[in-house]
């Protein structure tokens, strides 16, 4: 296995253009379970922890970019937590300090699970994904990006280089329910917004569809979401739970996440 380390995004994307059957690999929270397990053996990985267009995030008026080399304890901090709650909240509930040390927002969302944590608490807020090739740049809405169980938009030669969104600035929250509170896989996960705003509440729930789903009712409807996010869901039985206790602890989820957000 041939393992490359450009120094630069142009790099990354040429080698990646030449190495189609490549992987990419940042933290490598989720590729290298894949290889210590034998599930998959690249002809080639290139490493991006050389890149520093990826990393940490900014500002961009009232935007904010999120490098595809966040880590979820860079999201926990509190410059940026203060502007996304729900996601320092997702963050602080991944795997041990050492996954969340190592574990990037970009790598949550090129692995597209349904039980991904960052992905309801950017789905709720309207989030872009920034995908570049050598043949330009191009932005998908995070529902066109994420295709189903592990599948996405992103064409062979691409990357995913942040997530863009506008905070809403409303109260907001996130749940999960899991065998326990740390290092668990969610059996299923709600994020919550009151966007006073745009008169609406919005919830975004993982692991109980075949991606993450978004929910909006009016503010003046809230009461409802509970009942529209068990009825937007469609989750299935599995060795983690079965459908009918994911609907059961989604409208738990949500009750509780609407009445937290709501007392805020």
């Amino acid at each position: 296995m041939e393992v490359y380390s450009p120094t630069t995004l142009d790099e990354a994307l040429r080698l990646r253009a030449e190495h189609p059957d490549g992987r990419f690999v940042q933290g490598g929270t989720d590729l290298m379970v894949e290889l210590n397990f034998g599930h998959s053996r690249p002809p080639s990985l290139i490493n991006l922890g050389e890149l520093e267009e990826l990393r940490g995030w900014s500002r961009e008026g009232d935007v904010l970019r999120l490098g595809a080399a966040l880590t979820y304890t860079e999201a926990m901090a509190p410059a940026l937590a203060g502007s996304l709650p729900a996601l320092a909240e997702a963050s602080r509930t991944v795997g041990s300090p050492q996954i969340r040390n190592r574990g990037t927002i970009g790598g949550n969302l090129g692995t597209a699970s349904p039980a991904g944590d960052a992905l309801p608490p950017l789905l709720v807020e309207h989030a872009e994904v920034e995908l570049a090739s050598v043949r330009g740049v191009r932005t998908l809405r995070l529902e066109e990006f994420l295709l189903g169980v592990k599948k996405t938009a992103l064409s062979p030669d691409e990357l995913v280089t942040c997530v863009r969104l506008r905070p809403s600035g409303g109260a907001q929250t996130f749940m999960k329910v899991g065998p326990r509170n740390a290092m668990v896989i969610a059996i299923c996960s709600l994020a919550v917004v009151v966007d006073s705003t745009a008169g609406e509440v919005r919830a975004a729930f993982g692991s109980a569809a075949v991606t993450v789903k978004r929910v909006t009712v009016p503010l003046a409807d809230a009461a409802g979401l509970p009942e529209r996010v068990v009825a937007a869901a469609a989750p299935i039985d599995d060795v983690r739970a079965t459908a009918a206790y994911r609907r059961h602890a989604l409208r738990v989820l949500a009750s509780r996440a609407l009445e937290r957000c709501l007392r805020s």
